[in-house]
């Protein structure tokens, strides 16, 4: 399941990253990659806020797409 389909307030682990080189590059830089726990905090505006490694990022839904999940 894609991050943009998780419920909020979940944590999750990270299956793969998918998308073009240039998003993979961008979220791998946030700590976003395989067997990376993540948390869906909240969704505003359009944007989704996530907790990985203990900081919080508002990414956009095209990339909250390419965030593939386990379960």
């Amino acid at each position: 399941m894609a991050l943009s389909e998780a419920k909020v307030g979940r944590q999750m682990e990270i299956q793969q990253v998918t998308g073009t080189e240039k998003v993979q590059k961008f979220l791998f830089s946030l700590g976003c990659h395989a067997g990376e726990r993540i948390t869906l905090i909240s969704i505003l505006a359009g944007n989704y806020i996530i907790s990985v490694k203990d900081s919080r990022y508002a990414i956009d839904r095209k990339m909250a797409q390419a965030i593939q999940l386990i379960g």
